[in-house]
């Protein structure tokens, strides 16, 4: 089952795309730029739609999500953890 997508393999964030993502849960990601799997164990609990940081980030790191620049990072995130607005911001302001 696949649990979360990111395009492409520098990506930081993917996209948990099934309900139900609790802490604990070793999860299965498809990058769909090379059409290959990634495991990660959530550490929090995920809602459908939602970003799952897919490495550790500290503040002030960029996050990359579609392989592109999305943000930087307001508060340290682990490998796992729920990546949102309470961690994530724009560099636009």
């Amino acid at each position: 089952m696949i649990h979360f997508v990111l395009h492409d393999a520098k990506d930081t964030v993917a996209v948990v795309v099934v309900e139900g993502v609790k802490s604990g849960m070793d999860m299965t990601g498809w990058i769909m730029d090379e059409d290959r799997m990634i495991n990660v164990k959530a550490q929090q609990d995920i809602p459908i739609g939602h970003k799952v940081a897919l490495k550790d980030m500290t503040t002030g790191d960029t996050v990359w999500k579609y392989g592109i620049d999305m943000g930087k990072v307001v508060a340290d995130i682990k490998a796992g953890q729920h990546a949102h607005v309470h961690n994530i911001k724009t560099k636009r302001w």
